[in-house]
């Protein structure tokens, strides 16, 4: 079953799919379940932000956040790679807070995320 792959048990190819929309990650059908607990409603990645061009006008990078609550008008991206590695996301996020000012984005960091699985007694 999708919903029970384990973090170090997860493989990129394998299909990770809740209420019918298929995450890239564990963490986000995880995330998504706790928001439904909650009933928050969320879409998961419903908009693509370009956040780089280059000199023709042809966006270059672009960044989809991992999800989008609409009662808060709020966007979430998640991350659980190690600190060191979240760079390149802190990188976005600051780009689209510079080019999209009246966007509101969260960050969740791994720390941040485990402390929800903990508190919610979900596999990590």
């Amino acid at each position: 079953m999708a919903s029970e792959t384990k973090r170090e048990d997860y493989n990129e190819s394998d299909k990770i799919v809740y209420k019918g929309v298929e995450f890239a990650h564990p963490s986000e059908e995880q995330c998504a379940r706790i928001l439904d607990f909650y009933a928050i409603r969320w879409e998961y990645e419903p908009r693509t932000f370009p956040i780089e061009w280059d000199k023709e006008g042809n966006v270059t990078q672009s960044f989809s956040p991992d999800f989008y609550l609409p009662d808060l008008d709020l966007y979430i991206e998640l991350t659980t790679m190690s600190q060191k590695l979240v760079t390149k996301k802190n990188r976005k996020v600051r780009k689209l807070r510079e080019l999209y000012p009246d966007i509101k984005i969260k960050i969740f960091y791994q720390k941040d995320f485990k402390n929800l699985l903990l508190k919610y007694g979900l596999p990590r």
